[in-house]
């Protein structure tokens, strides 16, 4: 198949995502909405972006579709749609290129200049333009996507500067996402060429272990080369350690910003330096095993983050001249015979003395994933209420597992009969997953932060907890929470907040999840592949109290920060309002709830400080948490479901049974505020 051939049956692919994305959302939503959804989980899936935002913006010659700011305000991108969605790989002009991103840089600018003043405060285009007007003082670099289905003809757009801020323009076109979703890479590979990062290419000593796969570097950088790689890069230079792609952000090491600005000359001495990988080295060699280092393929620092956000903030923040800095570098060179993705990780773990998450661990390739996606192959879905076809929810663990499928059928017949068993709006990725338990697990402010730190907050959690493998029972389940979220999300697009939505779905649903203490009935959802219409009504209702409380921050707080907090969870968890009675109804029993007949139920599988909560828990008698429980109801101190989990506990500790990890956590805390406010039992 030519090149041609491909553009247009991926421009066709995109297509039919995109309309099904718009068609489960709501009835009559904006497909560009749905298309710059698409296009930023596209971005994320190649690593070129963190995380993204969709927010439309029109005005007065200015256009923004979406955005992303990174968490200390350094770095931000701006997302612009050009849709085409005819499925033809058409040509865009390139005036019509040109005209998208100027109004994207107007809109910028405007922003920059204080365009939220005039808005009104509970929609997100305000949270949008207040951020980015916060931030002016704080950034460094901004990027300006343009992304369309179409093919461009532009082949250069010059940087430009705006209120001295560095902007840069990226033109993601049909080719490029295809070109990058079809390559098998997880991300755009970093190239580095040492002469333009100012001044000379370093000398290095070299090693080659014979039989190893690799060949070693060692030399000394000045810190104002990390600098300029870090301003042109950013987090990109860090994404083989997870570890420190997380950490990074926001928090620099006041022991290495010490020695930065009192004491630079020391700091050769007193710091580790940086381990970095690469590919494709070109080196001028000298004859007596040293070399200058000219240029790097795929260049990752898989250990060093802080030193190298430490640095960054240090000459962007405390004007610290940077060449003062020696920074100690270790380079290995993972050859054509050596495997990056095996020895990336090994080598961060090694160099940090510790039991490091890292990439390799968050893969698509981790046996939790590969179980879920043989599940997903083999169960049924019972037909939707009226239906007599049934159905399978497509479980995609490596990105465009579900196109490639669908591409193995030949004719056109095929396909739809393909496509009538896994719709696309059945269709289930990695992050889609995590979104979804991380709400039912009552993690709504994680959940809150964007799809990629949910996904890795996710892996975390499942690596914590130990060996993990889902059943046909639990995997059943987490379609019923894939439905309970997907439908609370047309819920409440239907009460056109203006905004705000991601966060609205997963606050309303984890106060469902807390409140009901997980008791609705995730196995009658699965059969019915629907919620009830009392559930429904009362998501509705839920949904007008989240949004109320997540768009009135205290202290004028931004909003989209405020959801992020756990302390806004803290609050809205705490929220009075009574469950109906139709859905009390509902409600399976609390003995059934905490003892589900999966073989292996994910919330409950225990850390080792976990299991020790679960051990104080369970030592405490059980006359002292009925005591505990009538106590409160005499002096009503404690929440009505504080009580009554004061009472299950009680319950559980005279049969001789032990609390689960979630009931250990919340005992103890219960425990711990009726001591506060007099309770002597």
């Amino acid at each position: 198949m030519s090149e041609t051939e491909e553009l247009r049956e991926f421009a066709v692919n995109l297509q039919q995502d995109v309309i099904a994305r718009a068609d489960a959302a709501e009835e009559g939503a904006l497909r560009t909405t749905a298309f710059t959804e698409l296009m930023v989980q596209h971005l994320i899936d190649a690593s070129e972006i963190d995380d993204g935002t969709v927010c439309d913006f029109e005005g007065r010659g200015m256009r923004c579709s979406g955005w992303y700011l990174s968490e200390d305000s350094d770095r931000l991108d701006l997302f612009l749609s050009v849709p085409r969605l005819d499925g033809l790989a058409s040509t865009v002009p390139k005036a019509e290129i040109e005209t998208a991103f100027k109004r994207l840089s107007a809109f910028l600018a405007k922003a920059l200049d204080g365009l939220h003043k005039g808005m009104e405060e509970a929609l997100d285009r305000y949270d949008m333009c207040r951020s980015i007007y916060d931030a002016r003082t704080e950034l460094s670099h901004v990027r300006l996507f343009v992304i369309t289905d179409g093919v461009a003809t532009v082949d250069r757009i010059d940087n430009e500067n705006i209120e001295g801020v560095e902007v840069s323009s990226q033109l993601w076109d049909l080719r490029r996402l295809f070109r990058a979703v079809s390559s098998g890479a997880n991300r755009e590979p970093i190239r580095i060429e040492f002469a333009r990062l100012g001044g000379e290419p370093p000398r290095c000593i070299v090693a080659s272990p014979p039989d190893s796969g690799y060949r070693c570097l060692l030399t000394m950088f000045p810190g104002s080369a990390l600098v300029e790689m870090y301003r042109l890069y950013g987090p990109r230079l860090l994404e083989r350690n997870v570890r420190s792609f997380l950490q990074l952000r926001g928090k620099v090491n006041q022991g290495i910003r010490k020695t930065i600005i009192e004491e630079p000359q020391m700091f050769l001495a007193f710091n580790n330096g940086l381990s970095i990988t690469a590919s494709g080295l070109t080196l001028e060699d000298h004859g007596d095993g040293t070399a200058t280092l000219l240029s790097a393929e795929d260049f990752q620092i898989v250990n060093g983050g802080q030193t190298t956000g430490s640095i960054f903030r240090a000459w962007r923040k405390d004007k610290i001249n940077a060449d003062l800095l020696q920074v100690p570098i270790k380079i290995t060179e993972i050859l054509s015979d050596g495997d990056v993705d095996e020895i990336a990780p090994r080598i961060s773990q090694s160099a940090n003395n510790q039991n490091k998450v890292n990439m390799a661990d968050f893969s698509s390739n981790h046996p939790f994933h590969r179980r879920m996606e043989e599940l997903s192959r083999s169960i049924w879905a019972p037909p939707a209420a009226g239906m007599q076809r049934q159905s399978r929810w497509f479980y995609e663990r490596a990105r465009g597992q579900y196109h490639d499928a669908l591409a193995q059928n030949r004719t056109e017949g095929e396909r739809r009969a393909w496509e009538r068993i896994h719709p696309r709006n059945q269709l289930v990725t990695k992050t889609d997953l995590a979104k979804y338990e991380h709400t039912w697990s009552q993690l709504p402010h994680i959940v809150s932060r964007g799809g990629q730190k949910c996904y890795l907050d996710f892996m975390d959690v499942l690596e914590k907890r130990g060996t993990f493998e889902p059943d046909e029972t639990w995997f059943k389940r987490s379609i019923a929470r894939a439905i309970l979220f997907r439908q609370a999300e047309k819920i409440v697009s239907r009460q056109k907040f203006g905004g705000y939505r991601a966060n609205i779905v997963t606050y309303s649903l984890a106060w469902l999840s807390h409140h009901t203490a997980k008791r609705v009935d995730l196995d009658a959802i699965w059969g019915s592949q629907k919620l009830s219409d009392p559930l429904a009504a009362f998501i509705e209702t839920l949904s007008h109290h989240a949004h109320g409380h997540i768009t009135n921050p205290p202290g004028g707080q931004n909003v989209t920060e405020w959801a992020k907090k756990e302390a806004c969870w803290d609050r809205f968890r705490e929220h009075s309002l009574a469950i109906p009675a139709d859905i009390e109804a509902e409600l399976i029993s609390r003995e059934k709830a905490q003892h589900s007949p999966s073989a292996h139920v994910f919330e409950d599988q225990t850390s080792a400080d976990e299991a020790t909560q679960v051990e104080r828990v369970a030592e405490v008698p059980a006359q002292t948490w009925f005591d505990l429980a009538a106590w409160a109801k005499d002096t009503q101190t404690l929440q009505p479901w504080q009580r009554s989990l004061s009472f299950s506990l009680g319950k559980l500790a005279s049969s001789g049974r032990r609390p689960t990890r979630k009931q250990a956590m919340h005992g103890e805390k219960i425990f711990e505020e009726a001591r506060s406010l007099g309770f002597r039992g």
